[in-house]
């Protein structure tokens, strides 16, 4: 291994990362899968896939003269916090949210990552990104040697398990390359296929994301589809049971970033207290966070729903305060709920 190399690896674990491998800036093998599942609609609304998707063909679409891609992982299991059942008016929130907003930390460490590789090879260019420019991130990772893709889509790593957030440094310095991970340690194993409640899977390695809870609670704009409320259950922003019940994540340790931990807010969120914010009150909670992605709309819209799922008549002053809201989603979902306690008390 290149002194470059090593020493490049050995200091990405001093600024937090877990897991890091080079792979070469070859086109990703899964662009053809990737495209077939869009053309079937697994999308969605998530239309900003289809728009970007050219670009994925190459890494050099986002660094021109890329040589190699340095593919970092991150974890985020919090096996305490996740285990932790909700009680009445309390609403799950996926783990990968319950810290500071994970954009900022990573490229807080990517930007270091740069930063150090510009002084230890000067003439190089590098970028880093995460989850926000067009490449098949779990593609180079498997490629880099990081782990396989289980049943649920979601990489999985032999000790470290699927809690993983992915980044990737793109740079025109000459790394070594790592060997691909190119077995798969699922086996048998259909855990994460038949726990999921919205059946989000159609076949091992595929996901409709039109049924999957965490596209529904967090991507989707507007109204929930009536079919699929009740499956939402007390989830108020994304799902982890498919990542849950894999046994890969059973004995993974849990992470050690504190900016990724829940510090500022539990597994759970008091769905009275939410709901009560005030829009300006909502963002100075939410903003920094990653539940702002689903924006007062969706978060408040799930609130209801969560609250109309759990049956609670605790629920209904808020609920019927909801109900005259000014967003026409929001006083939908509130009417649904509504509808839904008053008829389970009624015995209707």
């Amino acid at each position: 291994m290149s002194t470059l190399t090593s020493r490049l690896k050995a200091h990405t674990l001093t600024l937090g990362f877990d897991l890091v491998g080079i792979a070469p800036p070859q086109p990703p093998a899964g662009l053809d899968r990737f495209l077939h599942w869009l053309e079937q609609g697994y999308a969605g609304e998530m239309h900003y896939l289809e728009q970007h998707a050219a670009a994925r063909a190459t890494p050099a679409s986002i660094l021109p003269g890329v040589h190699s891609i340095v593919m970092l992982g991150i974890s985020y299991h919090q096996p305490q916090a996740r285990n932790t059942e909700p009680p009445a008016l309390h609403g799950r929130v996926a783990s990968y949210a319950l810290g500071d907003d994970y954009h900022t930390v990573l490229w807080g460490k990517l930007n270091q990552l740069v930063d150090w590789l510009n002084r230890e090879a000067p003439g190089t260019s590098s970028r880093g990104v995460t989850d926000t420019a067009p490449i098949l991130e779990r593609d180079y990772a498997r490629l880099a040697g990081l782990g396989w893709f289980g049943k649920n889509t979601m990489l999985i790593h032999k000790k470290m398990g699927s809690f993983l957030f992915l980044a990737a440094l793109l740079t025109t310095a000459e790394l070594e390359t790592d060997q691909p991970h190119v077995s798969s340690h699922c086996g048998t194993c259909t855990a994460c296929l038949d726990a999921c409640p919205t059946q989000a899977f159609p076949e091992p390695g595929v996901l409709d994301a039109t049924r999957c809870i965490s596209y529904l609670t967090i991507e989707l704009r507007g109204h929930i589809p009536l079919e699929q409320r009740d499956e939402v259950g007390d989830w108020l922003f994304g799902c982890d049971i498919c990542q849950d019940v894999c046994p890969w994540n059973r004995k993974a340790p849990p992470g050690h970033e504190p900016a990724l931990q829940a510090s500022v807010r539990n597994s759970i969120e008091d769905l009275l207290a939410l709901v009560s914010l005030t829009p300006a009150e909502f963002r100075d909670r939410f903003k920094s966070t990653a539940l702002w992605r689903a924006k007062r709309q969706g978060l408040i819209r799930n609130a209801c729903l969560v609250l109309g799922n759990q049956q609670d008549h605790r629920g209904l002053p808020a609920l019927e305060r909801l109900a005259t809201d000014q967003d026409e989603v929001i006083r939908e979902a509130a009417r649904w709920a509504l509808d839904k306690i008053t008829h389970e008390i009624s015995g209707g």
